[in-house]
This record gives structure tokens, C-alpha cells and sequence, in this order.
């Protein structure tokens, strides 16, 4: 019997473009090569998949819509590659870029790019009855519905009813037309639209006639918008010292949020912004295949992204119809509306530690067990991306990036656990620069008292022992709650929370030597 001779066996160099084309896996779950470097010359480049290492640039060519969700712990990287795609996006599309910043987390982070701060409550007004290209009629309607999101008056029918009136009645008075998006009189000269200021005054002569049959409903209906137009909170009473058409054309543009009392405020400044845009975008109509024109970026803004029946909601929903792309982010992915994952073009998931996150995001990606395993062990900057393709592809739709590649490295701060009983001495913990500074005003912190404590680090090379950071935190009047919160949150046990404020409270007092567990029990710790 004869033999097939066999030939010698040749080591040859080759890249993984061509290993992607022999397919030597069977069935790799990560697109082919050609579709991730497909947009090499117009896309965003993200960073390099975690089994062949193929170069991924992000386009909104294939998917069905240009929105991004992202999701990830404090620390994960989220932050720093929505700053890295912002950058890049500017470079290759030109891109303009609008953040809606809860926490002013990005404010230093924009002025030290080049970018603008619009510090919304410090100076500067939103009327809540601009137009923004809008018929009157169609305005009210999503005043309304703004009204209804964000406090209770969907509950009460006459009060709705009584404001809606007054809004018309504000505007015919300010000579606008109900059913015309026209801004001029018959003369030709601007028309100024009317504020709430205005719809209170309405509402308050209604009262002083005395006939209404409804009196209690009136005077509700009174009170809950004069919440709006009490003088030193009229922040959406006053006539409009932002400019619409100058912030969706000036690069980047950071609407810190921070100078506006509370979540409802902070929510109402956002999502009339949002609808501004919204209707602005709309009314320029298509943009350029593969090319983004504005991105507006939504960060931990749960109390209008989880809501079914927001803006946010809706415009992910319609997807490519108002030609902009809306980045959605949050640590929390139960606190985005499921329905923003199941529209959203791109989802892109970072380090996340809870099973119950896990359990949402998978049931509404519909992603595999192993890539759950594979989310569950990711460091900082890896991350998995879930792509919703425009027609059924055969390759897997949610695949993983080794590491996001940024444009600057990321700026760790260290908080040391030297002299803490239990913990190894070379222990630290580590957070992002900016995340941290984040968390400082989520705190309640001045601006200054945040420089101080960023000074303190970049003073000692960025690093402080958590006992002195305690005690920074509680001498600026920071709540123990909060700092225990924060703790937590960073990985630290009970056991070890009590050492720390036991050896704060120690150093306060000026006294030396080691507590004793006899001295935990008389402070009831």
C-alpha cells in the first residue's frame, strides 16, 4: 500500500485579518475582521477585540440606530471613553458635543479641552416657554407632559386643565399664534415668548374674579407652579440667557447642572434642553452617511432615562428620524428604561459587579452565559459591546474589547490602608481622578473645598490614607452615612469601616495608641 507523502511542516508569519478569514475558531463570538476595521477611515476606534485582537472602529453605518447606552461601576472607565470618543469624534466627523453633566464631572475636564460651561442656576436661565421652532400648541404639549413626568399633576385633571389654559392664554397674550411656528409679528419685529411668570399672573386674576367653581383646585394649581417663579429659584422663569443655535454649533459644550437645587430642577433643565435639541435637529434635517453631527451625552440622568414615557425614551425609540446621536450612561443599568437598551444601536457594558444588574442587562441583550462569566472578571477599561445590526448577520452581535484605548492615560488617585487593622500595609484603592472629584460634589462639597482635598493628593503623589481622607471629608461636612456609603461601595467590609472611623475619631481627639475592642463597644461602633 502506498503513502501519501507528507510535506514538511513551514513556520510562517501572518495577521490576524487573515486568521479571521481561515476561521480557524468555529464560530468566534466576535464580528469578522473586515466588519470591525470596515470603518477604519470614518469610524471611532474603540480598541482591540479580545480573541483575534482585531482593531474595532465604531460606526452608526450598521447598526440600526447612532445611540449608545453605557453602563459600568464607579471606576470602570465609563467616563474616560465617553471623553475619548467625544475627542475623536470631533477629529473624524467634526462632531459637536453637548453634556448634560448632573455632578460637574466633566466642567474641568471641557475648559481644559477648550470647551465651553454653561453653569445653568449661576447666572444663567432656561425659559421653560421657549419655543425652539415649535408651534405653541406643540410646545405646551410637552410642557405638559414634562409637568406630569416630574411632578404629581397628572393626578389631578382640573389642575392640569387649569394650566394647560393658562399656557395658551400666555401665549395669545404674547401675540403668538397657537397653531404656527411663526416668531414675527405682521410688522416683521421678534416676538418674546412668555414665561411661567406669566402663567402664575393668569391663573392669579382667574382667582381674583371669584367665580370659579373649583377655588382649592385654582389655588393648587397656583402654588405648584409658583415653586418655579420664587425669586432666587425662577431658574426656568426668566427669559432665556442660553442660546440654542450657539451650543449645538460650539464644539463642545458642558451644561453643568450642579448650580440647580435638586434632582426635579436638575431633571426639568435637562429634558428641556432635550426637547430643544430634539426639535432643533429635526427641523435640519438628514445628516451625512456614517458622519455625526451633535452628540448629546446623558449621564446618571435616571430620574428622565427610566421613565417609559420620556423624551429620552422616545427619541431612542425613533432612532435615526432627529439626526443626532444621544449617549445614555448610568452605574446603575436598572435605573435606564429597558426599552433604551432593546432600541439603542451600540450598548457598551464595563466592569459590573451586581448578579442583579447581570440578570437586567441579559435579559434585555439576550447575550450568552459565557459572556456574562466574561463581564463578571472584566478589570478597568475592558468592556463588551452589543451591537443591533440593520439586517440578521451570522456572527455574534455582542462581542468583547480587550481594553478601551484612550487618549490619555487614566489619572488614579490612591487611598492607602497603612496602620488599618486586618489590612495588608501596602493595601490601596484606587479611583479616577475625575470620578472622584464627581463623587466630591455628589457629597455636597463647594468648589473650593474639592480643590482643596484634589490638592492634598497631587500634593503626596496622589495618594492619602483613608484615615486623613476621612477626616478631610468630615471637617468640610460631609455625613458619616456618606462616607460609609462610599467605603462600601469601594470594596471595604464592616469590620474594617469600624477601624476607620474608630482610628479617625482617635486622631481628632489628639490621642495615640491602638484602640482596643473594649473601647468599640463603649462607642457603641
Amino acid at each position: 500500500m502506498s503513502r501519501i507523502p507528507k510535506a514538511p511542516l513551514k513556520v510562517v508569519e501572518t495577521n490576524n485579518v487573515e486568521i479571521g478569514r481561515r476561521n480557524i475558531l468555529h464560530h468566534p463570538p466576535e464580528p469578522p475582521p473586515e466588519f470591525l476595521m470596515e470603518a477604519a477611515d470614518n469610524g471611532i476606534y474603540v480598541g482591540r477585540t479580545d480573541i483575534l485582537h482585531t482593531p474595532f472602529f465604531w460606526t452608526p453605518k450598521y447598526v440600526t440606530n447612532p445611540h449608545i447606552a453605557i453602563v459600568g461601576i464607579s471606576g470602570s472607565g465609563k467616563s474616560y471613553f465617553i471623553k475619548t470618543f467625544l475627542i475623536r469624534a470631533s477629529f473624524v466627523w467634526n462632531s459637536n458635543a453637548i453634556i448634560l453633566d448632573w455632578a460637574g464631572e466633566y466642567k474641568d475636564w471641557v475648559l481644559e479641552t477648550g470647551g465651553k460651561v454653561v453653569a445653568l442656576g449661576k447666572g444663567n436661565y432656561l425659559n421653560l416657554l421657549d419655543l425652539g421652532g415649535m408651534r405653541p400648541y406643540d410646545r405646551i404639549e410637552q410642557v405638559m407632559a414634562t409637568l406630569g413626568l416630574l411632578t404629581d399633576v397628572g393626578r389631578y385633571p382640573e389642575q392640569k386643565r387649569l394650566t394647560e389654559e393658562a399656557i395658551e392664554e400666555a401665549y395669545v397674550r404674547a401675540r403668538f399664534k397657537l397653531d404656527s411656528n411663526e416668531t414675527r409679528d405682521e410688522l416683521g419685529n421678534p416676538l418674546q415668548p412668555p414665561t411661567l411668570k406669566d402663567v402664575v399672573k393668569i391663573l392669579e386674576e382667574k382667582k381674583q374674579l371669584g367665580t370659579y367653581e373649583y377655588p382649592s383646585e385654582l389655588n393648587n394649581a397656583i402654588y405648584r407652579l409658583k415653586k418655579l417663579t420664587r425669586e432666587g429659584e425662577d431658574y426656568f422663569a426668566q427669559q432665556s440667557t442660553i442660546s440654542l443655535d450657539d451650543i449645538v454649533t460650539s464644539g463642545l459644550v458642558d451644561i453643568d447642572l450642579t448650580g440647580l437645587p435638586d434632582e426635579q430642577t436638575r431633571a426639568l433643565g435637562a429634558l428641556t434642553l432635550i426637547q430643544f435639541i430634539k426639535e432643533k435637529m429635526r427641523q435640519e434635517g438628514a445628516q451625512e452617511q456614517g458622519a455625526i453631527r451633535l452628540i448629546t451625552v446623558l449621564d446618571e440622568a435616571w430620574k428622565i432615562a427610566g421613565e417609559e414615557n420620556s423624551d429620552v425614551v422616545m427619541i431612542v425609540r425613533e432612532g435615526r428620524k432627529y439626526n443626532f446621536s444621544l449617549i445614555v450612561a448610568s452605574q446603575n443599568p436598572t435605573d435606564i428604561s429597558q426599552a433604551i437598551f432593546s432600541n439603542v444601536g451600540t450598548t457598551f457594558i464595563l466592569k459590573t459587579k451586581f448578579e442583579n444588574y447581570l440578570d437586567y442587562l441579559q435579559g434585555s441583550l439576550r447575550f450568552s452565559n459565557y459572556l456574562r462569566k466574561k463581564i463578571m472578571g472584566f478589570g478597568v477599561g475592558q468592556a463588551a459591546i452589543n451591537m443591533a445590526f440593520h439586517v440578521p448577520l451570522q456572527f455574534s452581535q455582542t462581542f468583547v474589547i480587550k481594553h478601551i484605548e484612550g487618549e490619555e492615560p487614566i489619572k488614579d488617585y490612591f487611598i492607602s490602608f497603612e496602620g488599618i487593622e486586618g489590612v495588608p500595609m501596602a493595601f490601596s484603592i484606587s479611583i479616577k481622578k475625575n470620578e472622584f472629584r464627581a463623587r466630591l460634589r455628589r457629597f455636597g462639597l463647594s468648589d473650593e473645598h474639592v480643590e482643596a482635598i484634589t490638592n492634598a493628593f497631587e500634593k503626596a503623589y496622589r495618594r492619602m490614607n483613608v484615615v486623613d481622607l476621612v477626616l478631610q471629608l468630615e471637617r468640610y461636612g460631609v455625613d458619616r452615612r456618606q462616607i460609609v456609603d462610599f467605603l462600601k461601595e469601594m470594596g471595604v467590609n464592616d469590620a474594617t469601616v469600624i477601624d476607620i472611623f474608630t482610628k479617625a475619631d482617635f486622631k481628632r481627639e489628639g490621642k495615640k495608641g491602638k484602640p482596643t475592642r473594649l473601647l468599640l463597644k463603649k462607642k457603641g461602633k
